[in-house]
């Protein structure tokens, strides 16, 4: 037999285990956060304290089109009857449901200063005052009505509803957002039109699909309007799994000025940023030089937004520069989507759209059943009482004399003409002026009416087909109160593709200024401002000259081609300044001290490149497939070990022909489509050498000539001798070729 354990004493210690107490509390506490405060229910789309403010209002008479009263009032009824927490809490609640661009549907209507978009807070609730919509109304509809079920409030001297009837779906109307214990919930607003369309679809067919169901619902539509860029099908697996995130944009017209100036004007902002801080982030991008297209920024806002923003140049193209700032500000913002709701058994689960959609239906049928079951309710009893009034009418004379003569004449009354209890009270109760034929007259028609309502009302409560009738009807009307054609209901949030410019790379970002770029034959390397000539004189490092001269742009990439057959790249705005003798460059690429660099030039691309190793072998590689990511350079000519296998040179592949001399100071020239492209490789033979490896090489047009170390183009006639095949070893080169056997001046 179990042994009883006894409850403790209140001056009772009783040993307990730290973990259990621990998990136990814990657990209470954390499925209080889930149930009472962070989640909202599907039905309603309502957390407690929003149902517990809207009831309140309710009860002092707070209608839509009634007077306004303080909201201190509302939030003293509210924290004194239903919700034992600080006022200010309540307060904060109260106001958000009054935020027209906070909620997509308000349900308050607030009179006084509510706050603004700017962040700015609102005015201490005993200024304000607050009353219910329309859309309130339409949540409450029907709780008077046995609706919905009510439950003790938290100290038992009140009842409070489990759940409004809510003739629309709020919960994706308005969204919600909570953070509980373990979980959280972020649902943004939708359009109210476009669901009621997906509800009668779902309404009309059960087993409709996802998709089907997206064809009525583009996706989110905020208060604060904006422009959602995410395709088509992000949004539909988004709402297919109840998670999901959508990129929001603002919108933005470019505003043409005087004498071909220009200007940008964000008139929507993405929802729940505070434009004040995001004007304020746009100014730091600026004060700190994080843009270079930019110059101003000023908030130009009056009841609508309006933020301009002055770039520094005509030239700029508006589309780059706002790509920029919706990178690096909240004028581009992520809204995420996680259907994490309270279902009608009070279970935490993620929903699907569709199946939040079908918890909304399954309600209102609940809900219709209810009430109608109320009404044939008060229905019949009234038809009873007129039953019993009709039953006298015809002897009115023998119940006047019944009541004038009989000590008791509610039991004559009932055996008299067979009534029953509540029609013999309310015989005794009518008054004597009920008693004219045109008051009969009313009664019989009003039991008329009531009858077939009564009729209709039972029929509708039998029949599943006509309460989905019914429902359609209900649905259809609020799609139309609140349709596209009305101010509240016009979808405020657009839909586009990101434009083209939203992949261009970050140097795009980087102003344009001419740099003289000066690499040292020690590998120390500078960016001077301006193009410089190679006659000015340059400093350089005791023992060391100058190798690469370049010009270039700050925009530019510059390409670095190593003896260890590597390519690197670098930023020309990141390179060091031209003030000193600039930095070694295997500061900024992993060269080893026993490399060197065979090439450095300017990016160009779409060009082709030719590569060979001193053994000369080579192929021609695009230019785009050279570019390196990494510091560690990319692998391009795979090169032999040892001085005798490294990479030797690499020249733009512009022309039809190759001309190849070797240290022997043989020269070969062959077609360039005799060379394959290739991305990586050894490649194949360009020359053949007995004595020495490849001195130089180049590709040129054999029409136009072939150019040489000192500038002399040497023209085709005079080439024919040394025509010949890819691989051949060749002949010394014509008399008054350069003495340095070299076509590319050094």
């Amino acid at each position: 037999m179990a042994t009883r354990v006894k409850p403790p004493k209140d001056d009772e210690i009783r040993p307990e285990s730290l973990t259990r107490a621990l998990s136990e509390r814990y657990l209470a506490y954390a499925l209080s956060t889930i149930m009472h405060r962070a989640l909202p229910d599907v039905r309603d789309g309502l957390k407690p304290v929003h149902r517990r403010l809207l009831y309140a209002m309710s009860e002092l008479g707070l209608q839509p089109g009634s007077g306004f009263k303080k909201s201190a009032r509302v939030v003293g009824d509210v924290i004194g009857k239903f919700h034992p927490h600080g006022d200010q809490a309540v307060y904060d609640a109260l106001v958000r449901l009054a935020q027209d661009f906070s909620v997509r549907y308000p349900l308050i209507d607030g009179q006084g200063n509510f706050g603004n978009v700017d962040g700015d807070n609102p005015a201490a609730m005993r200024y304000t005052e607050s009353r219910l919509t329309p859309a309130a109304g339409l949540l409450l509809d029907g709780i008077d009505e046995n609706a919905v079920d009510f439950r003790p409030t938290y100290d038992g001297e009140e009842k409070e509803p489990v759940v409004f009837p809510s003739a629309f779906p709020n919960l994706l109307a308005n969204g919600a957002t909570g953070i509980a214990v373990g979980m959280a919930t972020s649902i943004p607003p939708h359009n109210l039109a476009e669901l009621c369309d997906a509800l009668l679809d779902l309404n009309a067919d059960p087993d409709i699909t996802d998709r089907s169901l997206l064809k009525h619902i583009k996706g989110p539509d905020f208060p604060t309007g904006g422009i959602i860029v995410d395709d088509r099908e992000t949004i539909t697996a988004a709402y297919r799994e109840g998670r999901g995130a959508f990129r929001l944009r603002a919108r933005w017209r470019k505003e043409e000025g005087a004498r071909g100036t220009w200007s940008i004007i964000v008139y929507e902002i993405p929802f729940q940023v505070q434009k004040a801080k995001l004007i304020t982030s746009i100014a730091e991008l600026i004060t700190s030089k994080k843009t270079q297209l930019l110059d101003d920024v000023r908030d130009e806002s009056a009841e609508d937004v309006r933020i301009v923003l002055e770039p520094k140049s005509r030239t700029v193209d508006p589309e780059l520069l706002m790509e920029q700032l919706f990178r690096t500000t909240e004028l581009e913002s992520r809204i995420s989507l996680n259907l994490n709701v309270l279902d009608a058994q009070q279970r935490p689960q993620v929903m699907s759209l569709k199946q939040a959609l079908k918890a909304f239906l399954d309600h209102r049928y609940d809900v219709l059943v209810r009430r109608s079951s109320f009404r044939l309710e008060r229905a019949q009893r009234r038809i009873e009482i007129l039953d019993g009034y009709l039953a006298v009418y015809l002897n009115l004379d023998k119940v006047i004399r019944i009541i004038r003569e009989e000590d008791e004449p509610k039991p004559k009354l009932m055996k008299a003409f067979r009534l029953s209890d509540v029609q013999a009270d309310a015989i005794l109760n009518m008054r004597l002026r009920n008693l004219r034929k045109l008051e009969e007259m009313e009664i019989r028609a009003e039991h008329a009416g009531l009858k077939k309502e009564a009729e209709e009302l039972s029929a509708l409560i039998k029949s599943k087909a006509r309460q989905g009738k019914k429902i359609a009807e209900e649905i259809k009307a609020i799609g139309e109160q609140f349709g596209p054609k009305t101010p509240l209901g016009k979808r405020r949030t657009g839909f586009a593709e990101a434009p083209a410019v939203a992949d261009v790379a970050p140097e795009a970002f980087i102003e344009r200024e001419p740099i003289t770029v000066i690499c040292s034959q020690k590998g120390w390397i500078r960016a001077m401002k301006g193009h410089r000539d190679r006659s000015e004189e340059i400093a350089f490092k005791e023992g060391d000259r100058g190798r690469f001269f370049i010009h270039a742009e700050t925009t530019d990439k510059l390409i670095a081609f190593g003896t260890n057959g590597k390519f690197y790249t670098l930023a020309c705005d990141k390179l060091p300044g031209g003030r000193g003798m600039g930095e070694p460059i295997r500061l900024s690429i992993d060269l080893s001290n026993e490399e060197d660099l065979v090439a450095l030039f300017v990016h160009k691309p779409d060009r082709k490149l030719l590569v060979a190793s001193r053994t000369g072998h080579g192929f021609v590689v695009p230019e785009n497939d050279v570019l390196a990511m990494k510091r560690g350079g990319k692998q391009v000519l795979n090169v032999a070990p040892g001085a005798e296998g490294e990479a030797a040179l690499c020249v733009p592949a512009i022309g039809d022909h190759v001309a190849v001399i070797g240290e022997n100071r043989k020269m070969v020239i062959f077609p360039l489509s005799d060379v394959p492209e290739m991305g990586r490789g050894r490649g194949v033979i360009l020359q053949r050498f007995k004595d020495g490896g490849l001195e130089d090489a180049r590709v040129f047009a054999l029409a136009e000539g072939l150019p040489d170390a000192n500038d002399r183009v040497w023209p085709k006639p005079e080439l024919k001798d040394w025509m010949g095949a890819r691989g051949q070893a060749g002949r010394l080169p014509p008399r008054g070729f350069p003495k340095s056997g070299r076509f590319n001046a050094r």
